[in-house]
């Protein structure tokens, strides 16, 4: 891997510290990188956080503000929003950044909700046998086409086509010599390196973007399919069926200017249980076939069935909003670092009464969104950076990452101008911790800079617990990586500087296991904020040192993203 060279002048040392679809579910712990691994680094100098620049206990209360009943969960669309854009209009007004817009803080999100109020159907039909697949035991489906019409296929020719992957650079094509135009496409979860026992099969057990299903869906629309089903398994899913199901039985939202896009006809998932079955009716095992397509120089095979599947939206069209904060930069103003962390989450529930169905998104996500205002504070106080800086809270993350897609389809800054992006969501919240978790670890030089500013921390850096999930795919930065900005998420992990690592392991199993997605997930004033503040002042660093330097942060050699940035430069 390239590794990023940097020295910092001694006087950066007085200047002044850091930020779908299934939205990120966190993970199960993951062993620590030894010292020996840590990237190499040149220079432990990094700029310093002004005196009084971050400030705990406003942090706590921005916190409790945005996490409150009052907020009532901070949904698009909602009067949570409207209280949610006042306040961060208000505190970046404050702060004294300009209009990060045009002339207005607000960048319109416009959208369009699909709810499905009447009974989907997917019917599998061979010549002796008609396999009804039940919602929501079976199957699930939905579709983006626009129209309040129903849509559907009929009489369409199944095909298995293994992973559903085109992938020149790993020498992968699962659609080779296939003409799938009209016909409804089978395909497995994640991508070959998950079973592969090979680190050089695509990343190993790391998942690539070839391995989320939102690739999947994509590719069957560039290749003309009807109809794409993925087969759902637990383990290289990442979670279970009753995640599926509850993310797709809820109303969808798509981008406004989404509407032209390719897209197949039918998009949906079948439990493995239901794929066991259609693969016997065809005298095929699912499991041999599973293996073979992990193989190499698969062929595509046609399961002798057809479908018909149908499906009605109600449409009703709404706007959001991006909030934009900017710091112009004094030298180079056209170029510039973005910050960025969701402001929404999930609502409440209309069928619960009171506050207990509110889901307030203390972690996910206004820890994150608290910390822009501190990382803002910071930058004012330590005087204006040579390159711009834009602080972004972004709308619509927990329904598909669409607020921040809608900014780099829209953005302020060019992709080719834009040096990094660094994001924060559902920040630890547990108190001190040695560790940095990186999400996407390996990705880009970003973490050449970060592990320079976590050792003048005493810490260091380490990869996500698990990689096979794809977390990186699940947030934010992901729309910034994917047009080529190299992009950071990190944050505090679980090794506990005071408690040891099984105290901050059992601190996120219980935010995984009780909090994550639920009405669970409220304000706590028994948390130790002093770990989370570390992790401000540490991403401020990555950011401050990019925003009063030259450099120009690279994709590590055989990243997926590397050659659309190179392209760019």
């Amino acid at each position: 891997m390239n590794r990023i060279f940097f020295c910092l002048c001694a006087s950066l040392a007085l200047i002044a510290c850091q930020p779908a679809e299934e939205p990120a579910e966190p993970a199960e712990p993951a062993p620590e990188v030894t010292e020996a691994e840590q990237p190499e680094v040149m220079d432990p100098s990094m700029p310093e956080v002004p005196a009084g620049a971050m400030l705990m206990d406003r942090y706590d209360e921005n916190l409790q503000i945005l996490a409150s009943d009052e907020f009532e969960g901070r949904a698009p669309g909602t009067r949570g929003e409207r209280l949610t854009v006042d306040f961060l209009v208000r505190e970046f007004a404050e702060l004294g950044l300009k209009p990060g817009y045009g002339d207005s803080y607000l960048q319109p999100v416009p959208n369009l909700e699909l709810t499905n109020r009447h009974r989907s159907s997917l019917d599998i039909a061979f010549d002796d046998e008609l396999v009804e697949l039940v919602y929501p035991g079976d199957m699930i489906i939905n579709t983006r086409l626009l129209g309040e019409e129903e849509h559907g296929v009929s009489d369409s020719d199944v095909v298995f086509v293994g992973y559903g992957i085109v992938a020149p650079e790993y020498d992968w094509n699962d659609y080779a010599g296939l003409d799938v135009e009209g016909k409804t496409v089978v395909i497995l979860v994640n991508d070959p390196g998950y079973d592969a026992g090979d680190e050089d099969v695509f990343s190993g057990r790391a998942m690539t973007y070839y391995g989320r299903w939102t690739y999947k869906y994509e590719e069957a629309a560039r290749q003309g399919a009807a109809a794409a089903i993925i087969v759902h398994e637990t383990e290289p899913a990442s979670y279970p069926w009753e995640v599926v199901t509850g993310s797709w039985s809820t109303p969808q939202f798509v981008l406004a200017e989404e509407g032209d896009e390719p897209r197949s006809v039918i998009e949906g998932w079948i439990t493995v249980d239901a794929a066991q079955e259609l693969f016997a009716n065809a005298g095929l095992d699912f499991y041999e076939e599973r293996e073979r397509a992990g193989a190499g120089g698969f062929t595509p095979v046609n399961l002798g069935a057809t479908a018909t599947a149908s499906v009605r939206n109600d449409i009703r069209e709404g706007l959001s909003y991006n909030v934009l904060g900017l710091l112009p930069g004094t030298e180079r103003p056209d170029e510039a670092i973005v910050y960025m962390a969701h402001w929404d989450h999930l609502g409440r529930d209309e069928d619960i009464p009171g506050s207990e169905g509110i889901y307030n998104g203390a972690i996910d996500n206004a820890s994150g969104t608290a910390g822009l205002i501190e990382i803002a504070s910071a930058f004012q106080e330590a005087g204006t950076p040579e390159r711009s800086v834009l602080f972004m809270a972004v709308t619509l993350e927990e329904s598909g990452l669409l607020g921040s897609a809608h900014y780099v389809h829209d953005p302020v800054f060019s992709h080719e101008n834009t040096v990094a992006a660094i994001n924060m969501d559902a920040m630890t919240l547990a108190g001190p911790m040695r560790d940095v978790v990186v999400v996407g670890y390996g990705s880009s030089e970003l973490e050449d800079i970060l592990a320079v500013a976590a050792e003048a921390q005493d810490r260091y850096i380490e990869p996500e617990p698990s990689p096979e999930a794809g977390f990186y795919y699940r947030s934010d930065h992901f729309n910034f990586a994917r047009a080529g900005i190299p992009a950071l998420y990190a944050k505090g992990g679980e090794d506990h500087r005071e408690h040891g690592r099984e105290y901050g392991e059992a601190w996120a199993r219980d935010y995984r296991d009780n909090r994550y997605h639920k009405p669970a997930d409220e304000y706590d004033p028994d948390w130790d904020l002093r770990g989370v503040m570390e992790d401000f002042e540490l991403l401020y660093k990555v950011g401050r040192h990019l925003a009063d330097s030259e450099e120009w942060p690279e994709w590590y050699e055989g990243n997926e993203f590397k050659a659309i940035r190179d392209a760019q430069r």
